[in-house]
Formats: C-alpha cells, sequence, structure tokens
C-alpha cells in the first residue's frame, strides 16, 4: 500500500485532490528498488491539461516498457497547494510511488508553451532542485527539456542540463543506456553530460559560449567543449507504424481536458502556412497506415472505457486515407455509444461529408480558420483558401444542417493594413449573409451565429516570419478597436459576435518566443516576484514582468519590434530542423510579395526536408 505524500487534512482542504494522488486507470507500478533509471516525467502546467498531452502518455509507456525504468509523472500544484507545500516543507512528488522527485535520476519536462516557463521554475523549487543546472549536485537529477518550445531552448538554458531536440522516440534509449553505464562506472553528473552531448538530438547548454554585438545581436555561437557538436539535427521518425505507441492510455477519475482516446492519425503538414511553427519543425509530413490505425482504434477504446475516440494531427483533411478509416469506425463502433472527433479539418465538401456522418449537427459548430480578412493577406501567410472556398464550404455547412459557425483570425500579421483588418468583419459579415441567402426562412434552425475570434500574431523560430516586426500591446489593442468598430457597421451584427486575445500575454509570449540567454534573468526575477501559471488570465499579471524587465536591463522591443536584418544570427541557428534558413529567407521575401507557395503534394519548394528520406518528400518513389 503506497503511503501518500500529502496528509488527508491537506487533500480534504484543497480542490481536486484527486489531481495528486495517482492510482489511475492502468497506471504503471513497479518496484522502485528493482530498477536502475527513475524518470520522473513532468507537464509544467496543472494536471487537468497536462493528462491530456498525448506525448507524454506515449513517452511514459514507452520508458516504462524498459524493465530497468520506471517512468512516473508530475505536474505543477495548483495555486491552493503550492504555498502548502512551502510551508510544510512537502518536496515534490511523484503520482506513482509518491516519492520526492529530487531523490530521481532524470527530471523530464515538456515545454508545450512559452507561457509555462514560470511553472519550470516553480517545479524546480518545490521538488527542492536547485534552479540554476550549475548549482546542482551529483545528488540531483538530470533535468531535460523537450517539447516544440525546445526549439529555441536558450531563454531556459540555465535552468536545463540538457535538451532533446525532436520527437522523443528516437534516441532516448540510448541516452538512457548511456546513463546507466556512467553510473555503473561511478561516473561522474559531468561525464554523463559528456556523454550524452555525442548523442544525436541532445543539446547541453553548458557546453556553449554565446558572444553579443555591442548593438545586442549574436556575435559567435560556439561550443566550448570537445564533445559538443556544432549543429544539433532534430531527431525524426521516419516510419511512425514502426514507433512506439500507448498500449494503456492512463485514465484520469476527474475530468481533464481532452477526455477521450487521442489516435495520432499523421506527423506534419504539407500545407506551409508561414506563420505556423509546427508545420515547419514537424516536416516531412508522415502518416500511419490504414491498419495500425484500425488495430490500435480497437485497443485504445478497450484498454480504457472511453466514449470518444478523437483522430489527431495538424490538418486530419490530408490524411490520404481518411475516408477508408472514418468509415471503418462508423462501421466498427456502430450502436456501442462512441462518438468520433474530426479536429484540423479543411472546410471542404469532402471534409462536411465526412463530419455529417460522425456528428449531431444540430448540437455542434464549425470551425474554419481564415486566418486573414482579406485574400491579399492570406497569400502573405500562405494559407491556400481563398473567399470563395470559404463562401462554399459554409453554403455546404448551412445545407448540411449546421448554423453556429466559428471563424479564426490573426491581427498583427506582416503586411497588414486597416482594409485587412476590416475586412475580418466583412469576411464574417459574408458568411452570416451566405446563411439567409441559402437557407429558406421556413427551413432555418433561428439566426445563424458567427462568432469571430482574432489572436495576436507571434513570430516564431523555424518559420518565414522569425524576421518579422511584432506589434506593440498598444498597436494590437488599436487594431481589435478597428475591427469592432467594423463590426457595429454590419447589417447583421446581431447575428455576429467578435472577440480577441489578451495583447499583454502576446508580447511577452513573443519575447520568450525569440528570446536569447539573457531572457533568463528576466524568468526567474519574474518568478520570485510572484509569476506562475502565466497561461491562466486569472493568475498572470503584467506588471510583474514588466518590472523584471526594468530590474534586469532587458529592453523588450529588442525582441519585438526591431527588425530583423537577413544575416542575423538567431540564437537557435545551432538547431538543423530539416528546413533551411536559406528556404526560410525565400519564403519571407515571397510573403512580402505576396507570392503563394503551392503545397508539398503538389510542387517540393525545396524545404531541405528530403534529406530525412520519408515521408511526403518520397511518395511515389520507390
Amino acid at each position: 500500500m503506497r503511503k501518500l505524500a500529502l496528509s488527508d487534512e491537506i487533500l480534504l482542504s484543497i480542490q481536486q485532490p484527486a489531481r495528486y494522488i495517482g492510482g489511475e486507470v492502468n497506471m504503471c507500478i513497479k518496484d522502485p528498488k528493482n530498477v536502475s533509471i527513475r524518470f520522473a516525467m513532468c507537464f509544467p502546467d496543472v494536471y487537468d491539461i497536462g493528462m491530456s498531452h498525448l506525448g507524454i502518455q506515449i513517452l511514459y509507456h514507452m520508458f516504462n516498457s524498459r524493465k530497468d525504468t520506471y517512468c512516473e509523472r508530475v505536474y505543477s500544484p495548483w495555486m491552493d497547494l503550492d504555498p502548502i507545500m512551502r510551508n510544510q516543507n512537502i518536496p515534490l512528488f511523484a503520482l506513482e510511488s509518491q516519492d520526492p522527485i529530487k531523490n530521481f535520476d532524470f527530471l523530464g519536462i515538456t515545454l508545450q508553451y512559452e507561457m509555462c516557463y514560470t511553472n519550470v521554475l516553480q517545479i524546480l523549487e518545490l521538488s527542492q532542485i536547485p534552479i540554476h543546472a550549475a548549482e546542482r549536485d551529483e545528488t540531483m537529477p538530470i533535468v531535460i527539456g523537450g517539447g516544440p518550445c525546445a526549439y529555441n531552448p536558450e531563454p531556459l538554458a540555465d535552468f536545463f542540463d540538457l535538451f532533446y531536440i525532436g520527437e522523443g522516440e528516437t534516441v532516448y534509449h540510448q541516452l538512457l543506456d548511456r546513463y546507466k553505464e556512467n553510473k555503473k562506472a561511478n561516473g561522474t553528473r559531468k561525464q554523463f553530460l559528456e556523454l550524452a552531448a555525442e548523442i544525436p538530438g541532445i543539446y547541453v547548454p553548458s557546453f556553449y559560449d554565446v558572444e553579443y554585438h555591442p548593438d545586442g545581436t549574436i556575435k559567435n555561437f560556439s561550443p566550448n567543449h570537445p564533445n559538443a557538436k556544432a549543429t544539433i539535427t532534430k531527431e525524426l521518425v521516419i516510419d511512425l507504424d514502426q514507433a512506439d505507441y500507448i498500449d494503456k492510455p492512463l485514465v484520469p477519475y476527474i475530468k481533464v481536458t481532452q477526455d477521450r482516446v487521442v489516435l495520432e492519425i499523421m506527423r506534419g503538414c504539407i500545407r506551409g502556412c508561414r506563420f505556423c511553427q509546427a508545420g515547419y519543425i514537424y516536416r516531412p509530413m508522415r502518416e500511419k497506415g490504414l491498419d495500425y490505425l484500425k488495430a490500435y482504434a480497437i485497443k485504445l477504446l478497450k484498454s480504457t472505457g472511453h466514449e470518444e475516440i478523437s483522430l489527431s494531427s495538424l490538418s486530419s483533411s490530408d490524411y490520404t486515407q481518411l475516408e477508408e478509416l472514418i468509415q471503418f469506425l462508423i462501421t466498427e463502433f456502430k450502436g456501442k455509444g462512441v462518438n468520433i472527433s474530426l479536429p484540423s479539418l479543411r472546410i471542404d465538401a469532402f471534409s462536411l461529408d465526412v463530419m455529417s456522418k460522425v456528428q449531431d449537427v444540430k448540437k455542434s459548430s464549425l470551425t474554419f480558420a481564415p486566418e486573414a480578412g482579406s485574400q491579399r493577406l492570406r497569400d502573405v501567410i500562405n494559407k491556400g483558401l481563398t473567399e470563395e472556398d470559404i463562401l462554399n464550404g459554409a453554403a455546404q455547412a448551412f445545407h448540411g444542417g449546421w448554423n453556429r459557425v466559428k471563424l479564426y483570425f490573426m491581427l498583427g500579421l506582416p503586411t497588414e493594413t486597416r482594409e485587412d483588418m476590416e475586412g475580418i468583419a466583412l469576411l464574417s459579415e459574408k458568411v452570416a449573409e451566405t446563411y439567409y441567402d441559402e437557407i429558406p426562412k421556413e427551413q432555418r434552425h433561428g439566426k445563424v451565429q458567427v462568432v469571430a475570434s482574432s489572436s495576436f500574431f507571434v513570430p516564431k523560430p523555424f518559420t518565414p516570419f522569425q524576421w518579422a516586426r511584432m506589434c506593440t500591446k498598444e498597436e494590437f489593442i488599436e487594431r481589435a478597436n478597428i475591427v469592432r468598430q467594423k463590426f457595429r457597421e454590419m447589417l447583421n451584427r446581431k447575428s455576429l459576435k467578435y472577440n480577441w486575445h489578451e495583447a499583454e500575454l502576446t508580447v511577452l509570449e513573443g519575447v520568450l518566443a525569440r528570446g536569447d540567454r539573457r531572457i533568463g534573468a528576466v524568468i526567474e526575477e519574474a518568478y520570485h516576484n510572484g509569476a506562475c501559471f502565466d497561461s491562466w488570465s486569472e493568475y498572470f499579471n503584467n506588471e510583474i514582468w514588466m518590472k523584471a524587465f526594468e530590474a534586469c536591463g532587458v529592453p523588450i522591443d529588442f525582441y519585438t519590434t526591431r527588425e530583423r536584418h537577413l544575416d542575423e544570427i538567431f540564437p537557435w541557428d545551432f538547431i538543423d530542423s530539416g528546413v533551411s534558413k536559406e528556404f526560410l529567407k525565400r519564403q519571407w521575401l515571397q510573403a512580402i510579395e505576396g507570392q503563394v507557395t503551392p503545397n508539398c503534394r503538389m510542387q517540393c519548394a525545396g524545404c531541405g526536408s528530403i534529406k530525412f528520406k520519408g515521408g511526403v518528400c518520397c511518395e511515389g518513389k520507390n
């Protein structure tokens, strides 16, 4: 019988005590005395969010398939438990064994979004692990970071011992084997990092030095250790059918963000939207086989008891065997109370036909993502979607029984004009008009509801827009007000609704996304002054961050509104994502000219990903 790390008194005094006790369906149980390696896998946000993350479930299954390794989980304690743990000196613990994280061999932290960076420091501090990697002794876990934000690890470089760049299924076994060998030989922490630095995809920040020009840009970034590689190439799974996947997903006892089975159907995307980091860092697009997916769909639903299966990808419509897969799922689970969820569909006749088969049309709303209000700006961002496509899709949807539509846009995109901004309201109005034009009065299910939402644009590393200037908070708000005013002028304004994202949060995200090592001090300063759970609007405090930038002498504008030169060295340039910088430069220049690039299946644009010799790059080739 496990002894819980928290007393009954504490558990009864906090929200959702099930976040901290483990014991979920399909939880792995091992005797820690019978393993050589203990790995704490962390999602630096509350349990309800972290339990929905597919990547951690995959690695959890993969690590625990090793007899010599016990992988356990840890999440950020919510704000009600955090002060209790500090006051009572309770070290952060793993859900499975309830043992302190500081006693593990590894603490692996997935970095899914920039606004979790202060939570990383919360995890370290509550675990009683020194925040700075340089201050950790031989008794402390190796702290490793991974996930999409690891493609620019520099703002967090001081806090991590190493980073894993790319997809986790490839060299983690090699890394764990080297750790085991080093441990057996009584090797030191530094000796293990030296061994790790030789492994493809592994970046050890302490083995690199940065020099800056007087203007603050990077002069030189180079290894200071013979084992460190000048370039770190991302790790990539070529054959997804051969990669580790989950046999028995963990099933929580409380409601989490995505309370369903997740079936990953492919990785990557062929579309090339110029703002989308995921579309570039996960290239080339690779599909899973139909037979593989059929078998896993049955296995996952059987082992969990979930009543919904979600097909996961960046663009589900581009999966070449989607129709066959959907037909199988409908036939296999007919009458069994299983819902099929299809995120990331393009709105076309095929997708709408598929959705009508798997959804109760009267209970759902359709989501379109035009991203920009005008065709000119959609060409700039390479969206590959015309106004005709959008309105035809809306018409087909309305004929299919839908009368609620969500439209997603971005404000602050490169080259954006007032006409582009007002185009958001005009396009929303046209969608509403389409409903009233297409559907006879007697066949309507009430008024049409069109909800338009705009987020503010953040330039991300490894996209053509990594050179782009970002708007200030005031500029973002001004643009949102221009759009709001235009909505008020629309004839069908009672059928329209408009909302937008927080500007202050977006500016901070922009700094963290393109930051260098100097940003680490700002993150630490903000954290020590109370910043945590910054992705939650009720806890985000912009004033704390502004004071941190001021205290550290770090100018925000250097990372946001400054124009980048084409030959500037970026903090992430030492990472090879597979997409060449020359290709991204060409795309940036073509964006400014409004030139569209065809998708990967129509024509190869020479991005560089063909060197991985797999996926869409090799379709139809022997």
